[in-house]
Formats: C-alpha cells, sequence, structure tokens
C-alpha cells in the first residue's frame, strides 16, 4: 500500500514545535533616536577633532622635547601604575568579600566604596587631607611613629590617584564574581583546598578578564587624575607634577605647549585602552 504522506505543515517536529522565523526589520532609523544619536556622537567626537586640528604640529616636536614634559609624563606614567598596583592589591580582595560573603552593613560598604567615583575630586584631595595629612588622623601617627610625610610627595600623588581609581577596578571584579559560578570554589573546598587555595587555583583564573579590564579602567582614571592630586599632593614640577597638572598650567602661559601636553594623554590612552581592551574583553 501507498503510504500516506502528511503535508508538511502538519508533520509533527521531532525536536519540537519550530519557532516562527523573525527576520531584521529592513526599515530606516527613526528620527527621535538618529538625531540625539548622532548629536552625542558629534558631542563626544568634535572636541577630539579640534583638539587636532588646533594642533600645532610645526612647532610639536620642540615642544615635547621639553624636559618638563618628559618629567610630567614619566611621573604621570609610574604613579598611575602604581595606584593601579595598589588597587589590585587592596581592590580585588575587596570585591571578593563584597560579591562572596555575608556580613551587616554589606549595602552600606558597597556605596561608601562607591563613592568615590561620583564624589568631586577635590573633595577627596581635602579628605585624604583630613586622614593622612600631618595633622589629619591618621597622618599624625604617620608622622609621629615612622616618619612618613604623605601630602606634597610623589607618594602622595599615588595614594591620591589610588583612591579615585579603585572604585573602577572594585566594580568591575565584583561584577565578574557574581557572574561566575560558585559552584567551582566549592567542588575545590570539598576536595581539601583552603578557601585563600580555592580563590588562587580557582577563583582568579575564572575572573582574571574582569580584573584586567578593572585594571585597564583605574589605570586610565588614574592617568587622568586631576583634583584630588593638586590638592593632596600638590603641583611641584618633578615630583607631584603629573600630565593633567602640567596641561593646566601651560594652558595659562602657552596654550600650544597645553596642547602638545593633551596629545601625549590622548595618544596614551587611546593606545593602552585599544590594546588591552581587544586582548581581554573581546576575547581577540
Amino acid at each position: 500500500m501507498t503510504e500516506l504522506k502528511q503535508p508538511a505543515a502538519a508533520r509533527p517536529d521531532r525536536g519540537g514545535p519550530r519557532r516562527p522565523r523573525v527576520r531584521a526589520a529592513r526599515r530606516g532609523v527613526p528620527l527621535p533616536l538618529l538625531v540625539p544619536g548622532l548629536l552625542a556622537m558629534a558631542f563626544l567626537l568634535v572636541p577630539l577633532l579640534a583638539l587636532l586640528v588646533r594642533a600645532p604640529w610645526r612647532s610639536l616636536p620642540s615642544q615635547l622635547a621639553s624636559t618638563e614634559v618628559w618629567q610630567a609624563l614619566q611621573l604621570s606614567l609610574i604613579s598611575a601604575t602604581a595606584a593601579t598596583a595598589v588597587a589590585l592589591v587592596l581592590g580585588v580582595p575587596l570585591a571578593w568579600l563584597l560579591a562572596r560573603t555575608e556580613f551587616p552593613g554589606r549595602g552600606l560598604v558597597r556605596a561608601l566604596v562607591t563613592l568615590p567615583l561620583v564624589l568631586p575630586p577635590v573633595v577627596g584631595g581635602v579628605a585624604l587631607l583630613l586622614a593622612l595629612g600631618r595633622n589629619g588622623i591618621i597622618g599624625k601617627s604617620l608622622d609621629a611613629w615612622f616618619g612618613i610625610t604623605l601630602p606634597f610627595t610623589t607618594a602622595g600623588v599615588v595614594v591620591a590617584e589610588a583612591f579615585v581609581a579603585m572604585p573602577f577596578l572594585v566594580i568591575s571584579v565584583e561584577g565578574t564574581l557574581r557572574a561566575a559560578d560558585p559552584r567551582y570554589e566549592e567542588a575545590a573546598t570539598t576536595l581539601g583546598a583552603s578557601r585563600f587555595t580555592a580563590f588562587r587555583r580557582v577563583t582568579l583564573p575564572l575572573i582574571a578578564p574582569g580584573i584586567a579590564a578593572g585594571a585597564v579602567l583605574a589605570w586610565a582614571r588614574a592617568l587622568g587624575e586631576f583634583g584630588a592630586t593638586i590638592t593632596f599632593a600638590g603641583n611641584f614640577p618633578g615630583r607631584t607634577q603629573t600630565m593633567p597638572l602640567a596641561v593646566y598650567l601651560a594652558l595659562q602661559n602657552d596654550p600650544e605647549a597645553a596642547i602638545a601636553l593633551s596629545l601625549i594623554l590622548l595618544a596614551v590612552s587611546i593606545a593602552v585602552l585599544a590594546g588591552l581592551r581587544d586582548r581581554w574583553m573581546t576575547g581577540a
């Protein structure tokens, strides 16, 4: 006998009912979204283009060859890297505590940790002076017992930059920890590993991309820090004058030098962020 075949539309699907395919609509972009989007793009790009257009390209080599520029650039790179290292050593354990442990007032601690993100940097510098200055609640003991003075020193630059940059790292690492499966850590502890060993051998490799992304954000924030640095560490060439401070000082006396310094900061920031973002955040 000839077997009757069911119509294609009536055949049962072995894998379950098929979902209707939704084709992407090839329609024009709505004007209420297009116009604000283009305005936002122009708002972000036009100032950078103006910096390139108005740059003194002919005198740029002589501007960049000055000793003051290289001192400020070297100090900026060293202090930003040191501040990022401080943020890594202190911020990663803090992010783990916020993501993996329960303790009273955890929400309040998280809010206080992220406070420097919205706090005016100058206010942060004043707070650091009141805490770590020679007459501060902690700085007085540091000066009396150990002879350590942080304000208006290179170490003070690192402290100020770490204060404003660490929240970026903590937020990034905490988000990565919350997204990671805690069962891997639990399995390691059931096999006899201590909680710190599980963190070092299991958790850190899992959250390495998040740590790298947070470190990049913290480094970029530390590189561009101005308000807390000038308030807590001052503006002494060769000792506490970073690139943002040098730009501010040059803008008052020599605008072309300020533009040249700004181009250096722009180039360094773009190169570091683009390179590390492609490596750690997109998997390239």
